[in-house]
């Protein structure tokens, strides 16, 4: 028997009023469980509503540039699944016979994270940008020149933001949507546009070469494959990010070999449990000591104000088979380095899964990405903003050390920081990954 689903907008936190960029069904499809349905898009991130049942599409109640909060209804979805629950609008007949048991509704749709928004390394477009910034060729105070219209522009606040964040004047920027309406992918076309032909040098643009076109199939066989929606939203982040942030990379290294046999030991005496104690779990301890010795690296700048945080919400990059993303390990002073251990897996897992929520995603202080697992001895880090710093850690290597008139071998960590040279000059980010340094190879440090 065929029944009538009414889906709507599961929780989505604190935010209310999220606009929906792209709408991905149409009246007559069919749908499996879990195949997307629409994209929402807040400050913070972008996800996707999947379907909660295998189905057919009867009516779409949304359209692209609507707003919409948790519970608002997006679709109804005729389904032919004989536990989905019949739309509310028809009262059941009375019964002649003792009912059977009431069949218990399908859960909600969990909200599948697309991208997180600053504090990722893969953050957000709408999706549907196929001329988004190159990555690491970023604008930075994009205008036009051209007269245009003078006229209020008609954007969200979220696309505002992002184009202040961008230099982007909304003014000359033409919508795609209903009345004009402008969505983020208008700005990064925009952009994408600008950065396409030479500009003058009087501070309008960045006064950049067109980006070279090339016909690749001319020299030889090519293949063209499109990006991950994750890969494709992080373009305009990561490069703002490194056009607009002066960033100062430190190296130093950590000496972890008493550390590193201490791991190994824990974890061998406990080669039962189902935890298994990470290099990470020691360095997100130890980042706790050192940030608060040093509050500025936990901070982030608001125009000419510095906000001080005085909690510790650490975010780690997580490899995912679709790019990088960063789960936020809150109240990171308040756990042991067992249960840090235990969450960062399971943070880790549900990246993979694609399956993080926003407020996995949220009020990250100071991301760590790790390549040691991979290999490399050193690398640059982007900075998350609005965070001000992130450590990069390579691979360990044994290293020749001379000590006591002697070579001996140690284990190396090399670590990478790069900060926001507005807030942080050479002498702090020295002292504070020196003193990182010292904590790790004596993690006893973090207790005085």
């Amino acid at each position: 028997m065929e029944t009538v689903l009414e889906v709507k907008v599961p929780d989505i936190g604190e935010f209310k009023d999220v606009d929906v960029i792209e709408v991905m069904v149409k009246p007559g499809d069919t749908v499996g469980i879990d195949d997307p349905l629409i994209a929402i898009e807040s400050e913070k991130a972008t996800m996707e509503v999947p379907a909660p049942l295998g189905g057919v599409i009867k009516d779409i109640k949304v359209k692209l540039g609507d707003k919409v909060s948790e519970g608002s209804l997006i679709l109804t979805l005729e389904a032919a699944d004989a536990a989905a629950p019949v739309s509310a609008a028809s009262p059941a007949p009375a019964a002649k016979a003792a009912p059977a048991a009431e069949p218990k509704p399908p859960s909600a749709p969990a909200l599948r994270l697309v991208a997180a928004a600053p504090a990722s390394p893969a953050n957000g477009d709408s999706g549907t940008a196929p001329n988004s910034p190159a990555r690491g060729a970023a604008p930075a105070g994009v205008s036009r020149d051209d007269a245009a219209p003078v006229h209020k522009p008609h954007a969200s606040p979220s696309v505002r933001k992002f184009a202040r964040e961008l230099g982007v004047d909304l003014v000359h920027v033409k919508g795609s949507g209903q009345s004009g309406r402008i969505f983020r992918v208008d700005v990064q076309k925009f952009v994408s546009a600008e950065m396409s032909r030479p500009q003058g040098s009087g501070g309008a643009g960045l006064d950049l070469l067109p980006w070279p076109k090339v016909d690749f199939a001319k020299f030889g066989a090519i293949e063209s494959q499109p990006l991950s929606r994750i890969r494709k939203f992080s373009k305009a982040n990561l490069a703002r990010n490194w056009v607009m942030i002066p960033h100062v990379t430190q190296f130093d290294e950590a000496d972890v070999t008493e550390l590193e046999a201490f791991r190994l030991q824990v974890n061998q005496s406990n080669a039962k449990s189902d935890i298994k104690v990470t290099m990470l779990a020691f360095i997100l301890k130890a980042l706790v000591a050192v940030l608060t010795e040093f509050p500025e690296f936990n901070s982030s700048l608001d125009g000419d104000n510095l906000i001080l945080k005085k909690y510790f919400h650490l975010g780690f990059a997580a490899d995912t088979p679709n790019g990088l993303v960063v789960p936020v390990l809150r109240d990171v002073d308040k756990k042991g380095v067992m249960e840090i251990a235990r969450a960062t897996a399971e943070l880790a897992a549900t990246a993979r899964e694609g399956k993080l929520k926003m407020t996995d995603i949220q009020g990250g202080c100071f991301t760590v990405s790790s390549l040691g697992g991979i290999g490399g001895t050193a690398f640059t880090p982007i900075i998350n903003a609005p965070e001000v710093a992130i450590l990069g850690v390579s691979r360990l290597a044994h290293k020749p050390v001379y000590r006591d008139g002697a070579f001996v071998p140690r284990l190396i960590l090399p670590l990478s920081l790069s900060y926001d040279h507005r807030v942080i000059d050479g002498a702090m980010a020295a002292r504070f990954i020196t003193r990182l340094s010292a904590v790790l190879s004596d993690l006893r440090r973090a207790l005085l």
